[in-house]
């Protein structure tokens, strides 16, 4: 039906200014951005909402994480499979400091995997706890301690020698070889307690992430598959994957540069 009224004389009878009836909304079309945030968690299907921002961001969106999280619940994209709280504090140990330098502390541990023949390795995992750069991901079929040693000279060759190492109670950190590697690089060996693998937490996260992120995700047809393939994740996981706990900054800027001072080797 129509009044026969003017737009200003409608305005003035709903009490409403001519402006808000005249204005048109300005938001840009979102397809292309939300199309890009697809693209992101199709791809790291780990990554919360926060994390996409940061990757966005480096590639020229303007974008804050407010209008990220909307688009990325709109789209069904959150993340379900949280990992329930401990319902006991752990206690760590009183004589422990947090790292406040690279090459301070690092941390060691080891993961297990399976090829797609079903065939077992065993993967040794180093990170540094100050910097998050992991410095080996190493698979073999076995281990023993001069493996060990050997996986932490090539490292060390490259980014220099740890004050210490965290790591647990296993026979290959144990062992007469590894000490004597260790003492003779001026290296201290801390120790977890038995059956306390929240004295190492760091490495038990790091290796959270690998699994997720990594193990799970992927096949390995051979032993020389696992290795090319874990040693591409762990490039990306140091010079491209935003870490939260350094400001969603990549660890490989905060690593120690050729003729910067390294503990002695």
């Amino acid at each position: 039906m129509d009044w026969d009224v003017s737009i200003r004389r409608a305005c003035r009878v709903f009490e409403i200014d001519t402006s808000t009836y005249h204005y048109k909304a300005r938001r840009s079309d979102q397809a292309g951005l939300k199309a890009r945030i697809k693209e992101i968690c199709e791809t790291r299907v780990k990554y919360g909402y926060r994390r996409v921002q940061v990757m966005l961001q480096r590639e020229g969106w303007v974008v804050n994480h407010k209008k990220v999280r909307r688009l990325y619940n709109e789209m069904g994209l959150q993340l379900r499979n949280k990992t329930p709280k401990r319902r006991v504090k752990a206690k760590l140990r009183e004589d422990r400091k947090d790292a406040t330098q690279a090459n301070e502390t690092w941390a060691m541990d080891f993961v297990h995997d399976q090829l797609a023949t079903g065939r077992k390795f065993r993967i040794l995992t180093v990170v540094d706890t100050f910097t998050r750069f992991a410095p080996v991901i190493d698979p073999r079929f076995s281990y023993r301690a001069a493996d060990v040693i050997e996986a932490l000279n090539r490292a060390c060759a490259k980014v220099g020698y740890p004050k210490a190492i965290r790591v647990d109670q296993g026979s290959e950190f144990i062992s007469r070889d590894l000490d004597l590697w260790a003492f003779a690089k001026g290296v201290t060996l801390d120790f977890s307690r038995p059956g306390k693998p929240t004295d190492n937490a760091f490495i038990e996260a790091f290796n959270g992430r690998l699994r997720a992120e990594c193990l799970n995700a992927t096949w390995f047809l051979s032993l020389a598959d696992a290795a090319e393939k874990l040693e591409n994740w762990r490039r990306y996981y140091n010079e491209v994957r935003p870490h939260g706990a350094i400001g969603n900054k990549v660890p490989i800027p905060l690593v120690n540069h050729p003729g910067e001072p390294s503990p002695p080797g």
